[in-house]
């Protein structure tokens, strides 16, 4: 059975390179060769046609913001090994540490200029339309009676568990953010059902500053774009802001800049805006564990309340710095047409 280094050095042969030695970084392979310093990664086979698709495609579109991957002698993005794809990428120093505001705001621009250049139409028929929004809208109603349901069961007992004398604590907020959600979403189908079309872009999949290095030069770069696809721009925008609020409790003032940032290089449609602030909104997450907790009870399988206490906590900290958010947004918006409102009387009067 070959070894690594045997691997390897075969592997870069397609490449015209010569190892030297090599060293395990993570999940991939640091190689250093009489040529310089490269990095070598893998995703399966399987994925591996879209991921190469996709790069092909941004290079294409001009968008060169992303860790190249060099192409074979024969002018391929990657090697077959066993079920794995190989490709090759430059080493970058990423001599820029740390999470600072400014590093983040570089990675939210060039997020938006990827939207820019990757976007385009997509025909959508009434019927997908349709089938999208009642499938959402029926969970989501199951979802809510399910907590209206579960919080009379709670509020019943003379004494309740730790687990549930805190959903009983949270039970308001989550049934709120609920029906804001549930709101937003009926907004956003009564504001689109005539459409024929729907924009998408060509999603990072995995937005992270840990996902953005830097060249020599100063340059910000994406890697780790296995994961990506075309999709609506909230895939990649959601999972970003979501996990920057997955904190303790904070006033998320950083988070609402980079937000507007990236609106300012790419806006959204009003109702891109609106589906995007129903599902952040949507507080999916504290419903599951709730739900986990409930099941397995039922189920007499004693599930330890310290961990979903725990878990819940988390949860519940998400909605609450969602909250914060989107009441911000909701007041800025208010102040913003109020004061188009004002400008236009004084337009009339001065007329």
């Amino acid at each position: 059975m070959p070894t690594d280094e045997k691997i390897i050095r075969d592997f870069l042969e397609n490449y015209q390179l010569r190892l030297e030695f090599y060293e395990d970084v993570g999940r991939v392979k640091k190689v250093y060769t009489q040529n310089g310093v490269f990095c070598i990664k893998s995703i399966p086979a399987l994925k591996g046609t879209d991921f190469v698709k996709n790069i092909h495609n941004l290079y294409q579109k001009g968008y060169n913001r992303i860790v190249p991957v060099f192409q074979t002698i024969n002018g391929q993005y990657g090697v077959l090994v066993g079920n794995q794809l190989w490709y090759l990428m430059p080493w970058l120093p990423d001599e820029i540490k740390g999470e600072s505001i400014d590093k983040h705001k570089q990675m939210v621009r060039e997020l938006a200029r990827m939207h820019i250049l990757s976007v385009k139409e997509r025909p959508v028929s009434k019927q997908e339309r349709d089938n999208f929004y009642n499938k959402t809208k029926e969970k989501w109603e199951r979802q809510k009676a399910f907590l209206d349901e579960y919080i009379v069961q709670v509020e019943r007992k003379w004494y309740m568990s730790p687990f549930e004398l805190q959903y009983a604590a949270y039970h308001e907020d989550m049934s709120r953010a609920l029906t804001y959600s549930l709101g937003k979403f009926e907004e956003w189908n009564e504001k689109t059902k005539n459409d024929e079309k729907m924009r998408t872009v060509l999603t990072h999949g995995k937005v992270s500053i840990h996902h953005f290095v830097y060249s020599e030069n100063g340059y910000g770069h994406f890697i780790n774009l296995e994961g990506s696809r075309e999709a609506a721009p909230h895939f990649d925008l959601l999972p970003f802001l979501v996990s920057q609020l997955r904190t303790f409790p904070k006033q998320p003032t950083e988070l609402l800049e980079l937000y507007e940032l990236y609106l300012h290089h790419f806006p959204l449609r009003e109702g891109e805006k609106l589906l995007f602030m129903s599902y952040l909104t949507n507080p999916e997450n504290c419903v599951n564990v709730v739900e986990e907790f409930f099941y397995r009870r039922a189920a007499a399988n004693n599930p330890a309340e310290i961990d979903f206490c725990q878990r819940l906590q988390t949860e519940y900290w998400l909605l609450k710095n969602t909250e914060s958010m989107i009441s911000t947004l909701e007041s800025n918006a208010q102040q913003a047409q109020m004061a188009m409102m004002n400008s236009g009387e004084q337009n009339s009067a001065m007329t």
